[in-house]
């Protein structure tokens, strides 16, 4: 077991850590073990004041440099980089850095697309060829007379150039409104491909090179576009093709999902196919039969994080928890065998498996964990690896040691709210639609449309901006959409149901009863935020809400946001037009001219703008300020008569 070194003093009690009981019931039984936690881990580390405002640069060996937050115009580094400067060069590597995870995702994804279309891999296959043909069209490749693997392979070659084009626009660029379009060629920010937008924003950020905060603001914006329009857009898509575009599914959420008398197996991390690929091995006859021979009544295969929520909207596969959530779950002593791939996994994990026998695995080349056994998955022989590791879970269970604590807390919620299924569950099977969701807006029923998403972290109480915000949101008649993280712990909270309608105002709650659906949508992973860029396409190409994505009456937010993808993506959507909050922290310090370019200056050039705030109320209240703003832009404040459509309308439109 480790040790909590003499921390007592510092630590919060449990329930101060985290609003969800399981986590707090497995925080207090990992102490009363001797085992740290990401929690008490971030007792003892106090994040560095300088660095969170990003006052400080160490971009080169002349530094590192601290300029004065307080006073951030008193001085400059060495080089003589101001604070604007040092902030927006730190601002950019962050925005790098999480387009380049994104985008690597992707381009796997894409690969492994590839591989299948052209013949090569035998153990995927395309499971949604109307989406196939519906991708392809959208981008101008012929589909008519022509087989899926003809068009497959147009399309790879296609969407490849979102990554490797270092000329023109990338493919996803023709489903962008044309006036969002045109205000980004107008600021030079429509991206050429990824690895070009990423490779020059790196230049740029190096010593002595991009020394202008507005024009190092340009790239950042470019870059983050090449993620959510490219990148995301591209791992999301092919995902559906590949493994099927989800529809709502119900499945169970938190700790409570572990079964005692069951091999439990966990993936953690956000690539589909070892997932996928899991699933296959955990349901072969042969797992099945292993694990009964070694005393079990079967397998039972559960997800975390991002990959995770994908198969929950997938298949229904349940979800112990997420980011701040797994390490606590290994505390249960009841995990078997945990297999992670890549993103968003704790070096932590190690010392915590090793503590309660739990087979730990690593699986991909790029993440690798000193001291964790590795078991390589390979394209070409997934099964290889995914079988292994149920082998492993099997004798793990057989041999089992210590005491099993599973709390009993799960939650039912539906999932896997797609862009193409919402428009089904609005128009008809025949009438796929925004129209009701457009007109329900401009007759005030729905004020507007949030996206809440991110990761949780140990800076704040986990999952209570989230919960709290989305609730006040709801309740002011705002439908929300979420991915990653966010949308588990709106899913332990139990309110990604439909009967969470009755938290809703009186406009949401009748149109959520009328059509069945909750007022909290899942839309899956936090690669899928590019579900809710289409999305709002849609409702921009629908019309009667403007001629551009900053016309909407839309917001989003991050409240418990920790990684570099999450300021990737809030760029993404600033860039596209969306107000977007960000809560705990942000990496800015206050009066200086790039926060008032951030903050204000990108919206006045027809972009969206940033937003900070620590309280979810007044967060939420930010967030519905904004959305009345558009709607009085949009002329639409002055509530029409609200006419709710029945079946009997929705036939009489013209959708064509």
């Amino acid at each position: 077991m480790g040790e909590i070194k003499d921390l007592k003093s510092k630590l919060l009690p449990a329930r101060d850590c985290t609003t969800c009981e399981a986590t707090a019931q497995m925080i207090n039984k990992a102490r009363r073990d001797g085992v740290e936690l990401v929690f008490d881990r971030a007792a003892n580390m106090k994040p560095c004041p300088i660095g969170a405002e990003s006052a400080c640069c160490k971009h080169c060996s002349m530094g590192p440099c601290r300029l004065n937050a307080k006073d951030p115009y008193a001085k400059v580094g060495v080089c003589g980089a101001t604070i604007d400067t040092i902030q927006s060069r730190n601002f950019a590597r962050m925005v790098a850095t999480g387009s380049a995870s994104h985008t690597d995702h992707g381009m796997a994804v894409l690969q492994l697309f590839g591989e299948v279309v052209k013949g090569h891999s035998k153990d995927y296959e395309i499971q949604d060829t109307r989406k196939l043909v519906q991708v392809a069209d959208s981008i101008g490749i012929e589909t008519e007379g022509r087989s899926n693997n003809d068009i497959g392979v147009d399309l790879y070659n296609e969407l490849m150039k979102t990554y490797t084009q270092v000329e023109g626009e990338i493919p996803f660029m023709k489903r962008v409104p044309e006036k969002t379009l045109e205000t980004w060629r107008k600021e030079g920010i429509v991206p050429r491909g990824a690895m070009r937008e990423i490779m020059e924003i790196m230049n740029r950020t190096h010593i002595g090179v991009d020394q202008d905060y507005e024009n190092l603001t340009k790239q950042i914006s470019r870059t983050a576009l090449s993620d959510g329009w490219g990148g995301s857009m591209v791992a999301t898509e092919i995902g559906d093709i590949l493994f099927g575009t989800p529809r709502p599914t119900v499945a169970e959420v938190n700790m409570g999902v572990l079964k005692e008398d069951e091999v439990n197996v966990i993936v953690h991390g956000h690539e589909p196919n070892l997932f996928e690929s899991m699933l296959v091995s955990t349901t072969s006859k042969a797992m099945v039969e292993a694990a009964k021979a070694a005393g079990a009544k079967g397998i039972n295969l559960v997800g975390m994080c991002c990959s995770g929520a994908e198969m929950m909207s997938r298949h229904g596969i349940p979800h112990a928890g997420n980011f701040m959530s797994t390490e606590a779950v290994i505390v249960t002593g009841a995990v078997d065998a945990m297999a992670v791939d890549i993103q968003c996994i704790k070096q932590g994990l190690g010392k915590v498996a090793e503590c309660y026998g739990t087979e730990l695995f690593t699986t991909n080349p790029r993440c690798r964990i000193e001291g964790v056994k590795h078991i390589e998955f390979h394209e070409d022989d997934p099964l290889g690896c995914t079988d292994e590791v149920v082998i492993k879970a099997i004798s793990r269970f057989k041999n089992r040691k210590g005491a099993i604590e599973i709390p009993n807390n799960k939650s039912v919620g539906i999932h896997g709210f797609s862009t193409e299924y919402i428009g089904y569950m609005l128009g008809g099977t025949f009438r796929d639609s925004y129209v009701p969701l457009n007109e329900n807006i401009i007759n005030g029923r729905i004020r507007g449309v949030a996206g809440v998403v991110g990761c949780t972290q140990p800076r704040t109480k986990q999952d209570y901006m989230h919960v709290e915000l989305v609730k006040e949101l709801i309740r002011n008649d705002v439908l929300v959409l979420q991915t990653g993280c966010s949308q588990i712990s709106l899913a332990k909270a139990g309110l990604l149901i439909p009967e969470a309608a009755h938290l809703a105002g009186a406009g949401l709650a009748e149109v959520c009863e009328t059509v069945g659906m909750p007022p909290i949508l899942g839309m899956g992973s936090c690669v899928d935020n590019s579900r809710i860029l289409t999305a709002a396409a849609r409702m921009v190409e629908t019309g009667g809400l403007g001629h551009a994505l900053a016309d909407l009456p839309v917001a989003g937010a991050a409240p418990e946001w920790m990684s570099e993808k999450a300021i990737a993506i809030g760029q993404y959507f600033v860039a596209s037009g969306v107000f977007t909050v960000f809560g705990t922290t942000f990496p800015i310090t206050d009066n200086t001219k790039f926060k008032k370019l951030l903050f204000e200056g990108l919206e006045e050039k027809g972009l969206g703008k940033w937003g900070f705030c620590n309280d979810p109320i007044e967060m939420a209240h930010m967030m519905i300020a904004h959305i009345d703003k558009k709607r009085k832009q949009l002329g639409i404040d002055k509530a029409r008569e609200r006419v709710l459509m029945d079946m009997a309308d929705r036939q009489k439109l013209d959708v064509a």
